[in-house]
């Protein structure tokens, strides 16, 4: 099976910081991906990792069955809009399509004009002179015209206004929908993960805190809430994610294939926001933990 991203313990260190660490990921092809996590989790290391950017310090990351741009083929099968979705200010937008015609052997030129003209963008203006919406969707026609079968994409509607937003992802549902491609895309905005992806990878405190189909994620994933107690009574197949206490209550949120069956606890779904903040509660909560230890022993 080839994988569209599949890392084996990888890490990315910057002298004695650790960018990213031990990260271990199989994610399929045919998948909507939803990179999230807290600004400086190792989202864009991951990407500029897979797209051959950077190296890494340790581990191993493969992007389509082979290593990052080890040839103009497997180049070729990538789409990468960075973050900022940077294009050159002083170019027009035809140059833009020349130049990535002349870089890409497999460009759709007809498919790059077709869509310009449906966004209602003039060829002739100066990319300097879009808006941040219409420079975001130049770098992904420039991202999906060269027929890429994965997209990755990093934060590409950060800096957009809504409504921008909302025209970017169903743009990107509309490349999904009509193309055999893959796409990553890095965020954390969980509400536009919720409306386009279909897989989901939680990156926080440099480190894969859960990955899979969000279905599954959601229906294993459930919130207790009870009268205040410890949690040492709860099952051994629930592992517990996030625990807060209030004077009178107790809510904790597990991840358990098996149904929880004491009548003590009152069972809730969670929503893909709840899932994601509690992976990042948890990882943040292990980070402080880590800060008090080393502060202590010092």
């Amino acid at each position: 099976m080839i994988f569209a991203l599949q890392a084996t313990d990888l890490g990315k260190r910057y002298g004695r910081k650790w960018a990213l660490s031990n990260c271990t990921l199989d994610i399929p092809t045919g998948h909507v991906v939803g990179l999230v996590g807290p600004n400086g989790a190792g989202k864009t290391t991951l990407l500029h990792l897979a797209v051959g950017l950077l190296t890494p310090s340790t581990g191993a990351i493969n992007v389509l069955g082979e290593g990052p741009a080890t040839s103009a083929e497997q180049l070729g099968r990538i789409g990468f809009v960075a973050q900022n979705t940077p294009v050159y200010e002083s170019l027009s937008i035809e140059t833009h399509l020349k130049m990535g015609a002349a870089l890409n052997p497999k460009w759709d030129s007809q498919l790059a004009h077709r869509r310009l003209h449906d966004l209602g963008l003039d060829p002739s203006q100066r990319a300097g002179a879009l808006s941040g919406g219409q420079r975001a969707q130049l770098a992904l026609t420039l991202a999906i015209a060269k027929r890429p079968s994965l997209l990755l994409l990093d934060e590409p509607v950060a800096a957009l206004d809504p409504l921008a937003r909302r025209e970017f992802l169903a743009t990107l549902m509309e490349v999904v929908a009509e193309n055999d491609v893959s796409v990553i895309l890095s965020s954390h905005v969980v509400a536009d993960l919720d409306r386009v992806c279909d897989y989901l990878v939680v990156l926080a405190a440099a480190r894969v805190q859960a990955n899979g189909e969000i279905e599954d994620l959601l229906n294993s994933h459930h919130r207790l809430v009870g009268s205040r107690r410890e949690v040492d009574s709860l099952p051994p197949s629930a592992h517990i994610v996030e625990v807060s206490h209030t004077e009178r209550q107790t809510t904790v949120v597990v991840a358990s294939e098996d149904p929880i069956l004491d009548p003590t606890w009152s069972v809730e779904p969670l929503t893909l926001e709840d899932l994601v903040l509690a992976y990042m509660a948890q990882a943040e909560e292990q980070r402080r933990e880590l800060v008090r230890t080393k502060v202590g022993e010092s």
